[in-house]
């Protein structure tokens, strides 16, 4: 009588792969000038797309997905006062710590910083730090951005008196801190996206995670790289 066969178990399910971050690009820095920084010195062809705020979760996280599947260098500006920095944390931390997407300092609670006293200045800008410290493990110093663009000297030396001694500004906008169209928005990014620029967009509304690859084609039908701060600067 023949015997039963012996059970094969099943072979363990292979788990998908983790993209790798790509490395990042070949760029010759440039010491960190002095001052508000509205573009990226020198000759070239590379793009700076920073991102603010963060008031919407879920455009948090499909700008980290994107990031992740892209490849796309990205500058995060956020606001720690938004719970979905918290809540996207295990998402970002991987592309934070490979350098890929780099956090700076944007207070807070989206202050604007010529309202405010020097001392409220300096904690706008600490709390913000201290949780992007706690959160992520990165130190987000010199680079912040003063919401609204609202800075003068005085705000400007407050901050410089904790380490935040670069404010930067931009070189042309998405134009999405509010609600428009995914058409508009790729009308401003084919107006702005170009060489050496530092280009601001937001995490707050849903559009701009709509165009994303027609965003990625125009960087590339462009020969843009996208780069960070930290790829940039030398400091």
């Amino acid at each position: 009588m023949p015997k039963p066969p012996v059970p094969v178990p099943a072979p363990a399910p292979t788990p998908a792969p983790t993209p790798t971050p790509p490395p990042a690009p070949l760029v010759a820095k440039v010491p960190l000038p002095g001052g508000p920084i509205f573009d990226i010195p020198g000759e070239g062809s590379l793009l700076a797309w920073t991102v603010d705020d963060g008031s919407n979760a879920e455009v948090i996280a499909r700008y980290a997905r994107f990031a992740a599947e892209s490849g796309t260098r990205l500058t995060f500006f956020l606001n720690g006062s938004y719970p979905g920095w918290s809540e996207n944390a295990a998402l970002l931390a991987p592309l934070v710590a490979s350098g890929q997407v780099q956090l700076a300092n944007h207070t807070w609670s989206h202050a604007g910083l010529t309202s405010l006293s020097d001392a409220q200045i300096v904690q706008e800008l600490q709390q913000n730090h201290d949780f992007i410290q706690a959160t992520y493990g990165v130190d987000a110093r010199p680079f912040y951005r003063p919401p609204y663009g609202y800075r003068d000297e005085r705000t400007d030396a407050a901050a410089a008196s904790i380490g935040y001694t670069s404010p930067i500004m931009w070189y042309g906008s998405l134009a999405d801190s509010g609600l428009i169209s995914p058409e508009q928005l790729l009308g401003f990014a084919n107006e702005w996206f170009l060489p050496q620029h530092i280009v601001i967009g937001h995490l707050n509304f849903t559009p701009v995670t709509e165009v994303f690859p027609q965003l990625s084609a125009l960087i590339a039908e462009r020969g843009l790289t996208t780069v960070t701060l930290n790829d940039i600067f030398e400091y």
